[in-house]
């Protein structure tokens, strides 16, 4: 375990000031990565290798992890906290009453992890506004279920923000239903320019907004934009690139962004013994350079740990980047 110094000061205190995201009252921009480590051959997430991820994600530069469902191991919180790194810890809707939405239970979760440090944000669902099929072919069940479970996270924590990640812009309707949400998360894939974005979110609202999800693959169904047909970590270097520049050169609307993801997943298109070409998203179009999202391709490093190019593309932007103070409400 190598990891970084931690500073000496109580890292509980999450708060929203303006468009800013503080931390102990400092502000905190999100230089995250999207994290569900799934091993060759599994379909389950596992934490075997997070001493080494770790080290990874601290030389990257990163500062904050996404995580798609809860983690209930204090070991592994612990390590995380210990690396200098935060948790956006996501809770789903229906995973069989795992300290998910429906049941409740992920009250469950929030009572007894809410004093760890390694907590920053309670995020609530992932895109589900592209699923209606999944609330009864009404998406306005999800829309209430998510005000209803905002509204319970703030009476059992006053420390830490709440937050969703919406699948592209919410509109004026859903935006003001579900006002008492903290802050947004946006998963957007918009090919390697997501500043529209911030364009609309300054004029739509005054709260913060941080990209859930962007980024790009590592391979190529054709020839395009320069770039050959096949694995092509090229591609996703520039893309990436060009996608962190426009969120840092947006810091005065923009709370951060959110890579997709730390590691390829196997698991997902296909056998998980070996890397399978294809899968699709629902907004999966503006996936940059071909319009296609292969599934199993997106990691920063590949499933063996091996750093792809666009690895040092963004160590290069996050480290080098510093937090401005000029989205601050002082008031």
């Amino acid at each position: 375990m190598v990891y970084a110094s931690v500073p000496d000061v109580d890292l509980n205190k999450v708060t929203i000031s303006g468009r800013s995201i503080l931390l102990n009252n400092q502000t905190y921009f999100i230089k995250g990565i999207c994290y569900h480590p799934v091993p060759v051959g599994e379909t389950k997430r596992d934490f075997v290798n997070i001493d080494e991820d770790l080290n990874l994600m601290v030389e990257a530069g990163i500062n904050t992890i996404r995580l798609y469902e809860p983690v209930d191991d204090i070991n592994v919180l612990n390590k995380i906290s210990s690396a200098g790194i935060k948790l956006i810890i996501g809770f789903g809707y229906d995973q069989n009453g795992i300290y998910d939405i429906k049941s409740g239970t992920f009250i469950d979760y929030i009572k007894k992890y809410k004093d760890h440090e390694s907590i920053l944000i309670w995020e609530l669902g992932n895109e589900y506004n592209f699923h209606a099929e999944w609330f009864e072919g009404d998406i306005k069940n999800w829309y209430n279920s998510l005000r209803t479970a905002t509204d319970l996270v703030h009476k059992i924590d006053k420390n830490h923000p709440v937050s969703t990640a919406h699948g592209e812009i919410p509109t004026d309707e859903i935006y003001s239903f579900n006002s008492n949400l903290d802050l947004w998360g946006l998963n957007i894939y918009r090919w390697d320019n997501p500043s529209p974005v911030f364009d609309h979110w300054e004029k739509m609202s005054s709260k913060p907004i941080y990209l859930s999800e962007a980024g790009a693959d590592s391979y190529m169904k054709i020839n395009r934009n320069g770039f050959r047909k096949g694995e092509n970590q090229s591609s996703q270097a520039k893309a990436n690139g060009k996608i962190i520049d426009a969120v840092l050169s947006n810091d005065d609307i923009a709370s951060g962004v959110v890579i997709f993801s730390f590691t390829d997943g196997l698991w997902k298109s296909g056998n998980p013994s070996i890397q399978d070409i294809g899968g699709s998203a629902p907004n999966s179009t503006g996936v940059p350079y071909d319009g296609s999202c292969d599934e199993e391709f997106w990691g920063i490093v590949d499933i063996y740990r091996n750093k792809k190019l666009t690895f040092d593309v963004i160590k290069d932007r996050f480290n080098s980047y510093k937090s401005s103070s000029k989205n601050i409400n002082n008031d």
